[in-house]
């Protein structure tokens, strides 16, 4: 008879008698199984997510970090005031204030331009002109009279005050520097007119051009020689009302005996412009720099 091996009772028994163990065991691995596959896939997203914000931020990086560079500097030139200028203008002298003024101007380091004249007030003083070249300012016509009456009669009578006036100034400076003209009263003056006509003013701009020389007016006024004879105070208050706003100023002030309080007011108005940012320069050099701006 063939015999068979015998059945191990306690296998089954352990099969059966372990079903509900194994069924356990089986939902334990199945769950740490999933668990492992949660993990994985949440490491795998996270791996990814990083990734991709890691490619992000050095993608942003390379894009920008030279434009930014750039844009800053961009951004610095926009920003940043634009340079700001101030040409401080005498009109009228020389007379007894040119020399106090001159000495507050070498004190503070500030250039200025002096439109001057040769009236007779003015001769005892010609050779502070000298001096107004010697500590480079700018040394620039006015008039020989400023009588507006005579000047202003006729073009051929305004360029021959100007001739007259250049032959007072030889002896202190040199005639080919003497190339930048203010009109008295200004080139919209209206006061010409009822001398010379309503057109003397055009012609005599465009005469001034045609010679080669400049012209220029004012946009801010310290009214230092009007009849109000307004105090130190009330001449800074007066160029700051005028300057609010502007980049470039040319100021009009005098150095005539008439204008008393211009030296004692002029360190406060040096130190107004510059703590306002300006740069000082006489109105040749401004020129320069608006013609190398463009």
């Amino acid at each position: 008879m063939q015999s068979y091996p015998p059945v191990r009772a306690h296998t089954l028994y352990q099969n059966r008698a372990g079903e509900g163990c194994a069924i356990r065991y089986d939902r334990k691995r199945q769950k740490a199984r999933q668990t492992l596959w949660a993990g994985i896939a949440l490491g795998v997203a996270l791996a990814l997510l990083a990734g991709a914000l890691h490619r992000l931020y050095h993608r942003a990086w390379a894009e920008t970090e030279v434009p930014n560079d750039c844009f800053a500097a961009a951004a610095g030139d926009v920003n940043e005031p634009l340079p700001r200028y101030v040409c401080l203008t005498f009109d009228d002298g020389p007379s007894e204030r040119t020399g106090p003024i001159l000495e507050i101007l070498a004190q503070q380091q500030v250039p200025a331009t002096f439109f001057v004249c040769a009236q007779g007030i003015n001769e005892p003083y010609l050779p502070l002109v000298r001096q107004i070249v010697q500590q480079g300012h700018q040394v620039a016509m006015h008039s020989a009279s400023h009588k507006y009456a005579q000047i202003y009669q006729s073009t051929d009578a305004f360029w021959q005050d100007i001739k007259t006036l250049r032959q007072a100034l030889e002896p202190y400076v040199a005639l080919a520097d003497l190339a930048w003209l203010r009109f008295p009263g200004g080139s919209t003056n209206t006061v010409s007119h009822r001398y010379g006509g309503s057109g003397i003013m055009q012609q005599l701009k465009t005469q001034t051009e045609e010679k080669g020389w400049h012209w220029i007016d004012w946009n801010v006024c310290g009214e230092d020689a009007t009849a109000a004879h307004p105090d130190a105070d009330a001449i800074l208050r007066n160029i700051q009302g005028d300057a609010e706003g502007r980049d470039t100023c040319v100021v009009l002030l005098h150095d005539t005996k008439a204008a008393s309080h211009t030296v004692e007011a002029l360190p406060a108005v040096i130190d107004w412009f510059r703590a306002e940012g300006y740069a000082f320069c006489t109105v040749a050099q401004l020129a320069e720099l608006q013609t190398a701006a463009g």
